[in-house]
């Protein structure tokens, strides 16, 4: 992942009044802080943060915070967003290095239509995405599963996922996280479903592992 340039400028006043004169000129306030390092006001551009996150990696994407003619790596930790008109209101950058392993949430996807379900059983995935520890550069956009193979009965675990070099799913091997099951086992999946989402909170993207 090549990291995507974000312009920031230093801001010497906050609360609520500064804040909203930012948004006025179009500008939302930001903070930038992680280890050695103490928090640094920021001023951003809301548009430059969405081109930045809402691509391939979201906010795993990595980025390089110009800040008064000096660059730092950094992910997005945290957004806050106007709950009626969805725009951004306020950003948190945490400071990363490529030889520091990060942990975060991505994508569990899949491709294909599984013989299973070609026979009439369902697809189940247990998780909407899955937590990942890896080098910030080797964070994927997503996981995806080729399930065409997948026949009924067929039950997939972390030990089964093929992951890139340096990326580690932190769930236990065992975890089960796709079946293809017949309609008859549907309610017993819905439990552990359920269950398994319980035991399984998200994390922070770009949180320190």
């Amino acid at each position: 992942m090549e990291a995507k340039t974000l312009k920031a400028e230093v801001r010497e006043k906050s609360g609520k009044g500064p804040a909203r004169q930012l948004r006025k000129r179009g500008l939302i306030p930001a903070i930038f802080y992680g280890p050695g390092l103490d928090p640094v006001k920021l001023t951003v551009s809301p548009s430059a943060v969405q081109r930045a996150i809402t691509k391939e990696y979201g906010r795993n994407q990595l980025l390089e915070l110009e800040i008064g003619g000096d660059k730092h790596l950094a992910l997005v930790n945290d957004l806050e967003v106007d709950p009626v008109t969805r725009n951004l209101l306020h950003v948190d950058f945490y400071k990363i290095a490529k030889d520091r392993a990060v942990t975060t949430h991505v994508p569990f996807e899949t491709k294909g239509r599984a013989l299973g379900v070609q026979k009439g059983a369902k697809l189940r995935r247990l998780f909407r995405d899955l937590p990942v520890r890896a080098f910030p550069q080797d964070v994927p956009a997503a996981i995806i599963v080729d399930v065409a193979s997948f026949d009924m009965g067929h039950v997939m675990r972390v030990s089964d996922l093929e992951l890139p070099s340096g990326v580690e799913v932190t769930f236990a091997p065992t975890r089960r996280i796709l079946l293809i099951e017949a309609k008859e086992t549907k309610v017993a999946a819905e439990e552990e479903e359920a269950e398994a989402a319980g035991a399984a909170p998200a994390a922070p993207a770009g949180a320190p592992a």
